[in-house]
């Protein structure tokens, strides 16, 4: 009897190990795919917060936890089981699925700049929406609808990354990312939408300094949304051209993969100091410049596509 249970504790500890063996591999996997993801991450945080203007405050955190539900609605019952079906059976459409999204994210950052030009935007469209409920409603279902996009593309980022693991670790890394990324982006447009509350209630205490600190927070929130909303245009660009040119060179088309990489190669060695920094930045700007140019190709046909009335279609 000793023996058996000593047998059957071995076994015990065998599993236990194996168990964190298999989540040590997960968590792994869920960090390099989060990394891959970081750009999307970028653009999905710096585009949620325009979905509470025109709301009043109170009506703010309530509205980024309804997208935020939203969000693992999308990535856990809809898009992971569609990830692990594709894995299972079409493996091979993984990388034109990335260069699919990679375009959409080319055309989502040319747009973005060609709405900035022409004097577009978001605002004008929200102004014209009298019913408080009505404009909330409107506002979580367009955020909800463009997450799902985005979303898809960290599935299919984070899939890309675990390509010969189990069924069960693809699902584990997947849920891991879609939990984890959902949590911190809507977290950080939380932090964001609420800071010019925080700082107005820091700049009512007592103390010169708490005050001051409170006054910062409301100047810099409109300069923060701003740079966000820039980040998010060049991570788009960056990341969406970088999909594209490693599936050229996945499919043999590599004479532009080769010299993008042969000039970031040689701008790092031509610098005298921070060589691995500088072959980065010439690759990731290398990236964003065919993004825009692929980008502004989509937007450039997309004029030319007749709306019902006889017109262009608008960028925006």
């Amino acid at each position: 009897m000793p023996g058996g249970l000593v047998a059957l504790l071995d076994d015990i500890a065998m599993i236990a190990k194996l168990a964190a063996a298999s989540l040590d591999d997960a968590a792994g996997a869920a960090g390099r795919a989060g990394v891959k993801a970081a750009g999307v991450v970028i653009d999905d945080t710096a585009v949620t917060p325009r979905y509470v203007v025109g709301l009043t405050p109170d009506r703010e955190l309530p509205i980024i936890a309804k997208i935020a539900v939203g969000s693992l609605r999308n990535k856990l019952l809809f898009l992971l089981p569609a990830a692990l079906l594709l894995s299972s059976f079409l493996p091979w459409a993984i990388t034109p699925l990335l260069m699919l999204g990679g375009a959409y994210l080319c055309f989502e950052a040319t747009e973005k700049i060609v709405e900035a030009l022409g004097g577009s935007g978001h605002a004008e469209e929200v102004a014209q929406i009298g019913d408080a409920k009505e404009l909330e409603a409107r506002q979580v279902g367009g955020a909800i609808r463009t997450d799902f996009i985005l979303s898809a593309e960290i599935m299919v980022i984070a899939l890309s990354e675990i390509p010969g693991e189990s069924l069960a670790m693809q699902a584990g890394v997947l849920a891991a990312v879609g939990i984890a990324i959902t949590i911190g982006v809507y977290g950080v447009v939380a932090l964001i939408v609420k800071m010019d509350d925080i700082g107005l209630h820091l700049a009512q205490r007592r103390g010169a300094g708490v005050r001051a600190i409170g006054r910062g927070l409301v100047k810099a929130m409109p300069l923060l949304l701003e740079g966000l909303s820039t980040l998010g245009v060049a991570a788009m660009a960056w990341v969406g051209g970088g999909f594209i040119i490693h599936g050229l060179e996945t499919f043999g088309l590599g004479a532009i993969p080769h010299a993008l990489h042969g000039a970031a190669v040689a701008a790092g060695r031509a610098s005298l100091v921070a060589a691995g920094l500088v072959e980065w930045l010439v690759g990731a700007i290398g990236s964003a410049v065919a993004g825009i140019i692929v980008g502004g190709a989509i937007v450039g046909v997309l004029h030319l596509i007749p709306r019902r009335g006889g017109q262009a279609a608008p960028a925006g």
